[in-house]
């Protein structure tokens, strides 16, 4: 926590053009210091480019993600006048009160989103995530800005269900990150980039079962200080269905369908930093 005070500190008082000196360093250190991120890394590039990933990319995807978040706090700072977002897609709860799930994944940054929906006709975002991710997220963000509030909504809690729909109901977006398993959560295996890989299936049940719009969403690092917020509607929630495991499994596709499309167009926005296909690999060999 004292190397991220510190961080913070020296990226606002030296500027973000400055300190991008550290966040390069801090890439090329993981480049070379972390071989089973740099392996995760090639693996899942040549799936994404269709070719053989060499130094420079696998360079670029970690700067990206470091550039993210080093952005990220800037924007816990509120300092969007750094940034150039713009919208794109059908973007939720605009001209209208209605909630909605937003299901993102590591893709890009979501808090370009958390962050500025308190400045922009959005609608109030909040997060659904496991007790022990929040403790952490909330640890990170007190040594960032003390003032900056986490919106979390504490999922395996009993009434977590309940917050999550009243939040909706209220015209809320609650976003959950559906492409990393947790705990003993249960995973089943999609085509994605070519290979069948696990996704959860817990955030689909939860959407199938209660009803509710799905949007995918992403906040896609362009270079610079440029961002794109895409959106792209999954599902109107709708009547309740008899075959409910057919409607997740329909939404699950969907997502996944939409998650390698974004990953293509921008390949290195991902930062799942480990072999994403192992487990499936290892369990039909």
């Amino acid at each position: 926590m004292w190397l991220m005070r510190l961080m913070s500190w020296l990226s606002l008082t030296l500027g973000r053009r400055l300190t991008r000196v550290i966040v390069h360093a801090i890439a090329l250190y993981f480049l070379l210091a972390v071989p089973a991120s740099r392996q995760a890394s090639r693996a899942y590039l040549a799936r994404c480019l269709g070719r053989h990933a060499g130094w420079l990319d696998l360079y670029r995807h970690m700067l990206t993600f470091a550039t993210t978040v080093h952005d990220r706090l800037y924007l816990l700072n509120d300092r969007f006048d750094l940034f150039d977002v713009r919208f794109e897609g059908e973007v939720p709860g605009q001209g209208t009160e209605e909630g909605a799930f937003l299901f993102g994944a590591h893709l890009g940054s979501f808090e370009v989103l958390r962050t500025l929906a308190r400045k922009q006709a959005t609608g109030r975002v909040c997060v659904a995530m496991y007790p022990d991710n929040a403790r952490q997220i909330n640890a990170v963000l007190a040594a960032i800005n003390p003032t900056a509030v986490a919106d979390i909504i504490a999922l395996g809690e009993i009434d977590s269900i309940f917050q999550i729909h009243e939040r909706i109901e209220q015209g809320d977006m609650v976003g959950i990150l559906a492409d990393r398993a947790v705990r003993e959560e249960r995973q089943v295996a999609m085509p994605f980039l070519g290979a069948p890989a696990d996704f959860p299936q817990g955030p689909f049940r939860l959407a199938v079962a209660m009803r509710h719009p799905v949007y995918f969403m992403s906040g896609l690092y362009l270079g610079g200080g440029r961002y794109e917020l895409r959106f792209e509607r999954l599902t109107d929630g709708g009547a309740a269905t008899r075959d409910r495991q057919a409607a997740v499994a329909d939404l699950m596709q969907k997502y996944v369908e939409a998650l390698e499309r974004h990953c293509r167009r921008a390949p290195y926005n991902w930062f799942n930093f480990y072999d994403f296909w192992q487990t499936r690999s290892k369990a039909s060999a």
